[in-house]
């Protein structure tokens, strides 16, 4: 398994930085990975939101449907599922209150199916590139600071 995680502070009040994060249809705004964006279920963020997301992986375009999973707006917190024939994807996003704005996490866990699973060590330095590279357009796109777990 790959895991990625990034802290990123931002003047965003929690429940703006919410609303935006918990909405897929954003990803291809802060995330070079994703080529667009389609919601195929609901009408926004929420529990029923279904999104086909297209991803450059490995030199190629392919589409992952993600659905919401897990949805709590009182508590800013969402989740994201994936899955195809060689891989899973589970995002999470988190929005606490921080001072005057507030603390986006974002939680991204890649799992290689089957045989393909004895690449995740390899897997696992190809994502952090890839996170890196999200993570610098989160910062940009939320006006913020990345910040470290223990400033969370």
């Amino acid at each position: 398994m790959a895991r990625y995680i990034v802290h990123v502070r931002t003047s965003m009040p929690p429940a703006e930085a919410f609303a935006y994060m918990a909405d897929l249809s954003h990803f291809a705004e802060w995330d070079p990975g994703v080529d667009r964006v389609e919601q195929v279920a609901g009408d926004g963020a929420g529990p029923d939101a279904a999104y086909d997301v297209a991803v450059k992986f490995g030199g190629r375009t392919m589409t992952l449907r993600y659905d919401t999973t897990a949805f709590d707006d009182a508590s800013t917190t969402m989740t994201a599922f994936a899955e195809n024939a060689w891989l899973t994807s589970n995002d999470t996003v988190i929005v606490e209150a921080d001072d005057d704005g507030s603390i986006v996490t974002y939680d991204a866990e890649l799992k290689l199916k089957g045989l393909l699973g004895l690449s995740d060590p390899l897997l696992g330095l190809t994502f952090n590139q890839i996170g890196d590279r999200a993570a610098a357009g989160l910062v940009e796109t939320l006006a913020g600071e990345r910040v470290t777990a223990s400033a969370v």
